[in-house]
């Protein structure tokens, strides 16, 4: 007789009954969520079928091209979270400010960072894709409106964070500070199934995840560390695979599963800075809470991801993360 799996809505519950203190808020929260990425999730899996292929027009607050599905995928999560009762703010990649919760929806202590299409360009050619997501606690209850001060917190503060892969199956990975957990949905029932429990980065890889076209922008610390795995001069004595499919979720998904490192160092601008390109506080911290968590690390080549003061929204920082020791290796070159 097959074993009974275990839903995400059991494996919530059961860890808000180990929580004396849990007022069954921050559950609810995750609940949304969760429904938020059944919505995106039918989307994108109907992508080349209905009218939401291609870009909007517009350009986000970072510069790129806004894609229809990263336009709808932001306005299912800002709808569905805002009505959730348990946030004060929401930040998202695609808005340039804060999002405020409208006083006639109930507000909680809770604060939620989100990129809501990880990997959007790649749409069009049928690439995995993803919904990142970072939580955080404010800290002051003084009953004053909740400000970017309050959000601006270092990764290691976060109370959870993790991704929701959209691919052959759809993903939910997760952690709130007890280990790392995937769940799988199973769209005959509805449900996220857990199918990962306890997910653990091995300690030593042998793949090497990093855009090279970007080599020549890279300073010599970076091509460093990239030779070194590119050749047979690493711990592992052969050189590393490479793989990397440009979309960042999908990447840290084949990274935390196989182990290994993902790079994405600073680049050299025209005017002669070097500058990081992933998003701190809706990408980098998330994923960086989460290697932590599965035993992994992530560094930004000189500090630890998750000590990092943010001092603004969108916040700008070069990654490497991966396996314990490939991240040891990297730090041997750059720092």
């Amino acid at each position: 007789m097959a074993q009974q799996q275990v839903t995400v809505t059991e494996h919530l519950l059961w860890h808000q009954i180990k929580s004396p203190a849990a007022t069954g808020v921050f559950t609810q929260l995750l609940y949304d969520l969760i429904l938020s990425a059944k919505l995106i999730s039918r989307s994108v899996s109907k992508a080349g079928l209905l009218d939401v292929l291609g870009e909007t027009g517009e350009v986000n607050v970072q510069g790129e091209n806004v894609q229809k599905l990263d336009d709808y995928a932001d306005k299912i999560l800002i709808h569905r979270m805002e009505r959730s009762g348990a946030l004060c703010l929401m930040a998202s990649e695609e808005h340039a400010d804060l999002i405020r919760i409208d006083p006639s929806f109930t507000r909680g202590d809770y604060m939620l960072i989100f990129d809501p299409l990880d990997g959007s360009s790649n749409i069009d050619v049928n690439v995995n894709v993803g919904t990142i997501f970072s939580i955080h606690r404010r800290a002051d209850h003084s009953g004053r409106e909740a400000s970017l001060e309050d959000i601006l917190q270092e990764g290691y503060r976060q109370v959870g964070a993790g991704y929701f892969l959209y691919g052959p199956s759809c993903m939910m990975v997760y952690s709130t500070g007890q280990g790392v957990h995937g769940f799988t949905l199973d769209p005959s029932v509805g449900e996220f199934l857990l199918s990962h429990p306890d997910m653990q980065i091995p300690r030593q890889g042998n793949i090497y995840s990093a855009n090279d076209g970007n080599y020549t922008l890279w300073d010599d610390k970076a091509r460093l560390a990239s030779d070194y795995f590119k050749s047979d001069r690493n711990r592992t004595g052969k050189p590393y695979t490479l793989r990397y499919v440009g979309s960042l979720v999908a990447d840290f998904h084949r990274t935390l599963l196989y182990g290994g490192v993902f790079m994405y160092p600073a680049v050299r601008k025209p005017d002669g800075r070097f500058e990081g390109k992933l998003r701190l506080m809706c990408e980098a911290s998330p994923l960086a809470f989460l290697a932590e968590q599965a035993g992994g690390r992530a560094t930004d080549g000189q500090r630890r991801i998750l000590e990092l003061k943010p001092y603004s929204l969108h916040q700008r920082a070069p990654l490497f993360i991966g396996s314990a020791n490939d991240v040891d290796d990297v730090m041997q070159f750059m720092s």
